[in-house]
């Protein structure tokens, strides 16, 4: 299910844009269940595995949880000896390489990608796999483990965010296949500024109602 507001918009969306979001639980659920938020990367060379990027936990009914999601990216590395790079902003259309020099290790912008909708990253060292992680907001969006030398990473993400209610969970952490496939709530953020997502359902016995996420408040940018 794929939730979009309802203005029409232009297929485009500013890099440099933030989307200020407002969870608002609306619904009876008794379990004080957690929320996950997360993306999918759509790139075709990719293995996908998703991050659960943004955990809601004890939001109580009728309680809110304001979050941003921005539209810039951040890419860092770590190699096999353990070092973790500072991180780069990254733009789609940007490649990055992995490279060695004379003080080690270093992660530099290198040109363009392939595709103008992707971020990449070149594993150029002589030796050593590397990790690539791209970060929102200062956690852990999306992640590609194991990239040997000459072999490179490969990120595109839509403008939506997955949503869903989840238990044992943790933020920053690969999210296994069976809680993936419970979810399927793709909520479009293309040419909004800011919204509240209100989750609805929820309950016990037989008026129990499935879990429910719609955007309200929706103002467009």
């Amino acid at each position: 299910m794929v939730v979009e507001g309802e203005a029409e918009v232009s297929p485009t969306v500013s890099a440099s844009s933030d989307v200020k979001l407002n969870f608002v639980n609306h619904s009876n659920d008794i379990n004080n269940s957690d929320v996950v938020i997360f993306s999918r990367n759509v790139s075709t060379d990719f293995d996908e595995i998703a991050i659960a990027w943004t955990v809601i936990r004890n939001c109580g009914q009728g309680w809110s949880h304001p979050f941003v999601y921005p539209m810039t990216s951040q890419l860092g590395c770590s190699d096999a000896w353990g070092n973790h790079s500072p991180s780069l902003t990254a733009c789609p259309g940007q490649r990055f390489a992995m490279t060695l020099d004379a003080s080690g290790a270093q992660l530099k912008l290198q040109g363009a990608a392939n595709a103008p909708a992707e971020i990449e990253l070149l594993n150029a060292l002589p030796q050593g796999a590397v990790n690539a992680g791209v970060y929102k907001d200062g956690r852990l969006f999306a992640l590609q483990s194991g990239i040997v030398p000459q072999q490179k990473a490969v990120f595109e993400f839509k403008p939506t965010i997955w949503i869903g209610v989840v238990s044992q969970v943790v933020e920053g952490q690969v999210m296994n296949s069976a809680i993936l496939s419970d979810i399927n709530t793709e909520i479009s953020l293309l040419g909004i500024a800011s919204a509240d997502i209100v989750m609805t359902g929820g309950g016990a016995g037989p008026t129990a109602q499935p879990f429910q996420f719609t955007l309200a408040n929706i103002v467009m940018a």
